[in-house]
């Protein structure tokens, strides 16, 4: 189900300069490990693959994508953006913006992979107009080993920064795809994601989108991040569905309520402000069951 109008904006203020510096250290790493993978026995090889270590069923949590701040008393697990550095001594899950651009972003894909962004009959780039996104083109089966290269380079990213998990955001882009993607599409792209992911030895956790719960085992997903399903009546159906690894953010006094009554005694609510801000900034909401 699609949330337009409740998805926290995003808050990357990475120079671009320095992010293409990173993808070029992460590819040329990728490179050595794909290296050393292909002279390594089979056995020497899986020995060396890293464990994935998902997070735990109602570990307290805190969402903090639009900025860093020490955690509230008592929290167990944050969620960051890939730019910033894990909160020392907790579950650390990577914020990466897998099916979108950034919008400060936007010319560095037109300049070095312009194919890969998603265009209508006219040419023109298809946007996800309430942030500013112009969304990824997973359409085809080339298209998305190419992207799962350049994602899969900001996964390594965050284990070598020492993230335990990834969150790749907007997951359900095909429902803002004027009909040029599909579901299927986007799975097989979380597919190759959740591959990459645990070779770095990352847990991966599905993005919203109760539509792909029954496909979470076939992708690979470990847990989830569920945004404002106390308002769409879905935290139960993730919580089913992943053992009660779910992490849930709801934006509204409301809607928190309602997720507290119905599944916060077994699985981590939390409130934000929508615009997520660090502690100490104005609006900024943190509560929690």
């Amino acid at each position: 189900m699609p949330h337009p109008a409740v998805r926290p904006p995003l808050r990357r203020r990475r120079v671009l300069a320095a992010l293409a510096g990173g993808i070029a250290v992460a590819a040329g790493a990728g490179l050595l490990l794909s290296h050393a993978a292909a002279t390594d026995s089979p056995d020497t090889a899986a020995e060396a693959t890293p464990e994935v270590v998902p997070p735990t069923a109602n570990a307290a949590f805190d969402y903090q994508i639009g900025g860093a701040y020490t955690p509230p008393a008592g929290v167990e697990a944050v969620s960051r953006d890939r730019g910033s550095r894990p909160a020392e001594g907790l579950y650390n899950v990577c914020y990466v913006n897998a099916f979108q651009t950034q919008p400060d972003a936007l010319d560095r894909w037109e300049k070095d992979n312009p194919d890969l962004l998603l265009r209508d009959a006219d040419g023109d780039l298809v946007n996800d107009e309430a942030w500013g996104e112009a969304l990824l083109d997973t359409s085809t089966a080339g298209k998305r080993t190419r992207l799962a290269r350049i994602v899969g380079d900001w996964i390594d990213g965050c284990a070598e920064s020492g993230f335990q998990a990834v969150e790749p955001d907007n997951l359900d882009s095909y429902e803002r795809s004027d009909g040029l993607l599909t579901r299927a599409d986007n799975a097989a792209f979380a597919k190759l994601l959740a591959g990459r992911a645990h070779e770095a030895g990352l847990a991966i956790g599905q993005k919203n989108t109760t539509d792909l719960l029954g496909q979470r085992e076939e992708i690979g997903f470990d847990f989830a991040v569920a945004e404002e399903c106390g308002r769409y009546d879905e935290c139960a159906d993730y919580a089913s569905a992943y053992d009660d690894k779910v992490f849930v953010v709801e934006y509204t006094a409301d809607d928190f309520r309602k997720a507290c009554s119905s599944v916060g005694a077994k699985i981590s609510v939390v409130r934000r402000d929508l615009d997520v801000v660090p502690a100490g900034r104005p609006g900024y909401v943190f509560r929690a069951c």
